[in-house]
This record gives structure tokens, sequence and C-alpha cells, in this order.
């Protein structure tokens, strides 16, 4: 038993809790959370004069999420799952709405937008009031339905792309992309093998949950670079990527100023 006390989250990952610290139940998983939150305040930091509102609120989501991760995983309980899951389906729901209203002009209206609202409410609904593996079963549902609704548009912006740079960023947001998913999901099926028969090996338990988060962080800003210098493209500003320090992708317009 930890400082936060018995666990009342519906999800317990493959990482021993309190092994190392009193005060926080999952260090590791803990402090990789904290590259989500680099990456919403960089892509902040780097694409606020010249980059849209909505691109913004993307940006500030994918921080809330990192925050919402580390209450989540420093406690285990439910109150503070809900920070990091509910953000998750809203930072979705942002990237689709970007996805789709992706003309110059808007082309669905006020319709589109109360649509997703209503989709907002009743997956908070869901994944708020219920609990145990329903809880669970329902939350990922209805992120991961939107989730590969999101990544099919922007394959379709890559298939469309001629920018030998941009298909380049698409490349490594979707390879980073689809590892973090890879060792999410091995961390729940062979939970029994990372954290107990390759100790007994004197092996450590790799983490993977906590490689997710910042793979996942690496991959989501990329695929969002891809997009970004798409919808700079539809509205004729003439966008370029380029990558700071040889590692960061960011976006210059046609002004020259960077986005």
């Amino acid at each position: 038993m930890g400082f936060w006390g018995p666990n009342t989250a519906t999800v317990d990952w493959c990482e021993t809790n309190y092994e190392h610290l009193h005060y926080v139940c999952e260090l590791f998983n803990s402090v990789s959370s904290l590259a989500m939150v680099l990456a919403g305040v960089l892509g902040i930091a780097l694409h606020h004069r010249v980059l849209e509102r909505r691109f913004m609120l993307a940006f500030a989501m994918v921080s809330v999420v990192g925050l919402g991760s580390i209450a989540f995983h420093t406690t285990l309980l439910f109150q503070y799952q809900m920070l990091d899951e509910l953000p998750m389906l809203y930072l979705a729901l942002v990237m689709v709405y970007i996805l789709v209203e992706n003309r110059p002009e808007r082309r669905f209206g006020l319709g589109f937008p109360l649509a997703l609202l209503g989709y907002a409410v009743l997956s908070t609904y869901l994944s708020a009031f219920t609990r145990g593996r329903l809880q669970f079963f329902l939350f990922q549902a209805s992120f991961a339905s939107l989730e590969f609704f999101a990544l099919a548009r922007v394959y379709l912006i890559h298939r469309r792309s001629q920018d030998v740079a941009a298909r380049r960023v698409f490349q490594l947001g979707i390879g980073a992309y689809a590892l973090a998913i890879v060792l999410w999901l091995s961390d729940i099926q062979f939970c029994p093998t990372l954290n107990e028969a390759l100790p007994a090996h004197g092996i450590p338990n790799p983490q993977f949950h906590a490689w997710w988060h910042v793979l996942v962080s690496c991959g989501f800003y990329a695929l969002l670079m891809v997009i970004a210098h798409d919808r700079l493209k539809t509205l004729g500003q003439a966008p370029r990527l380029r990558f700071a320090a040889g590692v960061i992708p960011l976006v210059r317009g046609s002004s020259g100023s960077t986005v």
C-alpha cells in the first residue's frame, strides 16, 4: 500500500506499484507522460503565430492529456484516470474536426461540431459512469474508433502529397505511432512475462507502457505537422517542412515565419 491508498482505477498497468517511491504508484509511467506535455508545449511555442486556433487547441489538449496521465499513473485513482482518458477523447474529436473541416470555407456548418459535441457527451457519460472491464472496453472502443478514423485521413493526405519532406515526416510519425501501439498491446498481453519471468532471469521489465507515452507523443507531433502542412497548402500559403536541430519537424509558411 502506497501513499494514495488502494487502487480504484479500472486498469492497472504492467509496472509494479510503489516499487520505487512511496508517493508515486507507477514511476516510469508517470515520468514518461512528461513527453506529452512537452510535445504540446513545443507545438504551441513553434507554431502559434501562423497556425489556426484549432491547431493550438490540439497542442494544448496534448499537454492536458500528459498532465492527466501523470496524475493517473501517480495515483491509480479513478478520478485521475478520467483526467487522462477524457482529454484523450476530446483531443481525438478536435483532430476529427481538423481533418474533416479541411477546406478554406466551412463545409458542414454548425451541425458537425454539434454532432462531435454530442459524441463527447455520450462518451464522457459511458467512460465516467461505468466501472470494471466494461469501462475499459467502452473507453477504448470510443477512442479507438476516432483514432483510426483520424489515422486513415492522415494516410490519405500522405497518399496525395508530392512533397518529399512531408512524406518523410509522415513515415517517421506513423512508424513511431505504430510501434507505440504494438508496445501498448504487448504491455497488456504479456505482463506476466514482462513483470515476473524476465526479472526472474535478471532482466528488468522494459516498461513498454512508458515507451508508449514517448513514442505516441513523437508520432502524434509528426503527424500533426503533416496535417498542418496540408492545411496551409489548402489555404494557399506555400508551406515548407523543415527540421529544427535536424530532429524536430516544423512548418514554415509563405511569409517565411515559423508556424
